[in-house]
């Protein structure tokens, strides 16, 4: 159980657990995590492949760091305890249906991909296969230089107007 008063004691424990195991050659996501590991991740709407992905990344990259996994997972923590009341999303969308890397939003390369991510990492809604923050997000993050939390807050805030984040983008990038 994670202590809501410090949950992100508890979730850096576990998060530095899985860096860990995946340095001294374990690869297997599911030797990771202990059933009441999994029990602490799913009270704060995470599952055990969202830490995976992101020690797994790290430990290979040296990237994203504890700080940005832990803005990203409280995030999905507020949304998880806000929007869901505390509900997991039973909806998972594949890889297949998220927009295509090449796709386009207003001559923007990987946005329309990179808000459907964020909108169903904030759900609890990714696929296994589908890692938010993954290389290529965080290629597109640099480069309009917004953290991946802060987007997750964005796409949250939009209600799901992809114009409100283009905007946000937009702007934002005018004052750098």
């Amino acid at each position: 159980m994670i202590n809501s008063y410090d949950w992100t004691t508890g979730l850096k424990a576990i998060y530095d657990k899985s860096v860990a195991q995946y340095l001294s050659g374990n690869h297997d996501v599911t030797s990771h995590f202990s059933p009441e590991e999994t029990a602490a991740l799913a009270e704060i709407g995470l599952r055990p492949i969202n830490v995976f992905d992101y020690a797994e990344d790290f430990a290979r990259y040296q990237e994203p760091s504890w700080e940005t996994f832990l803005l990203v997972a409280a995030a999905r923590r507020d949304y998880f305890l806000h929007e869901q009341q505390g509900a997991t999303s039973s909806e998972v969308i594949s890889e297949a249906e998220l927009p295509a890397k090449t796709d386009v939003l207003d001559g923007i390369p990987w946005l329309p991909r990179i808000i459907r991510k964020a909108q169903c990492f904030l759900e609890g809604g990714l696929c296994h296969d589908i890692m938010y923050g993954c290389g290529g997000d965080r290629r597109f993050l640099k480069e309009h230089a917004i953290h991946a939390a802060d987007l997750l807050r964005i796409v949250w805030a939009s209600r799901g107007d992809d114009q409100k984040v283009l905007r946000y983008l937009r702007e934002s990038n005018l004052k750098e």
